[in-house]
């Protein structure tokens, strides 16, 4: 697979985000220059003054305005921060093809799905797009994987994801409210007998024991990783939770409504403003670790169990999509779309730090 240009150049969209300038500081230790692009000038500035390198700016008010210079200036890779993925991913996706590798951090199951069904299409043009190249996707996609691996195709499987996220102060934003809001109509997902159904959000409920002795609830959620999880297996029966679902006796009854009037538009619109304006305060990780976890069952009634253990959950993103970048500008991909442990494997997560246990533990139902 061959660069189109003889460049090493790499744009990070949102680059001026917490996430963004991880991975800015990252490729930087690894003597890439990235590109910084945003819609804040003085921010990017800010950046930029305070890598130790002298990287450009880029400057676009929307995600058109960026696919438009991407198009334009024909960078050799795009790395994709910004949300919501639901409308950055194909918009940013398309922009990059025939020219330029893609990464972005979706994960979302309309975002995820919408990047894979763009694989003809890579491959025809040579490059390579990932999604979901972060904690969401990889944690759990790796333990599947690995639990896979020379055995026969499983009849069930089930991920958690527990991220261990330290929260910066801040408001919401217009791209994190509109990430939540417009995901509200598409409702819960899992896959039933190979087909992706509707499944209630928050439904199926586990109390989980970590391999540390401590315990975390989790619930259904429409994530990306339960297309990962799907295509890694093969099952026909996967469902994918995560520790960051709404949970509780009141959201049980609330929810529901909740959903329901998400679909109007006008309310939706007022949601996003309202919620984009909101403050948060800074908040220290609740865990030591992140987890991902996954437990696949057998037609045959073999069960077996495994983890994922990384740190910190947005530093373990920053990392993987680094590491994807490094990899795919030093030529080591191959055309097409893919999730991130699709394309490198189960190692990819080892390589940013993570650590696989297997474990015979219970998981016990609420």
């Amino acid at each position: 697979m061959s660069q189109s240009r003889l460049t090493n150049e790499v744009w990070i969209l949102g680059a001026t985000g917490r996430v963004g300038r991880a991975v800015a500081a990252r490729l930087v230790e690894g003597n890439v220059t990235p590109t910084l692009v945003g819609r804040d000038e003085k921010r990017l500035g800010q950046l930029a003054a305070s890598l130790d390198t002298e990287p450009r700016a880029v400057v676009a008010a929307s995600p058109e305005a960026v696919a438009t210079e991407i198009s334009r200036q024909r960078p050799a890779l795009v790395i994709n921060t910004i949300g919501p993925f639901t409308e950055t991913t194909p918009l940013i996706a398309r922009a990059c093809l025939p020219y330029s590798h893609y990464i972005d951090l979706a994960n979302d199951v309309i975002s995820v799905s919408a990047l894979l069904d763009l694989h003809e299409q890579a491959v025809a043009a040579g490059r390579t797009l990932v999604t979901g190249a972060g904690f969401g996707v990889l944690a759990t996609e790796s333990v599947v994987l690995k639990l896979c691996q020379d055995r026969p195709t499983p009849d069930r499987v089930r991920t958690d994801a527990l991220a261990s996220v330290e929260i910066e102060a801040g408001m919401f934003g217009e791209a994190l409210a509109a990430t939540i809001i417009d995901s509200l109509p598409y409702g819960g997902r899992c896959y039933k007998h190979g087909r992706l159904v509707r499944n209630q959000v928050s439904s199926n409920q586990l109390n989980i024991t970590l391999p540390d002795g401590s315990s975390v609830a989790t619930a259904s959620v429409p994530f990306g990783e339960l297309i990962a999880a799907q295509r890694a297996s093969g099952a026909p029966n996967v469902l994918s939770a995560s520790s960051e679902a709404p949970m509780g006796p009141a959201v049980r009854v609330i929810l529901p409504l909740v959903i329901a009037l998400s679909h109007i538009k006008l309310l939706r619109t007022f949601a996003k403003h309202q919620l984009a304006r909101l403050k948060f305060s800074s908040r220290e990780r609740p865990r030591e670790y992140s987890w991902g976890h996954a437990s696949v069952q057998w037609s045959d009634g073999t069960e077996q169990q495994g983890w994922l253990r990384a740190g910190e959950g947005q530093a373990f993103t920053a990392a993987v999509a680094a590491t994807v970048a490094d990899r795919l500008l030093q030529d080591k991909g191959r055309p097409g779309a893919y999730t991130p442990g699709a394309l490198f494997g189960p190692e990819l997560a080892e390589a940013v730090g993570g650590t696989f246990l297997v474990t015979t533990s219970p998981v016990h139902s609420l």
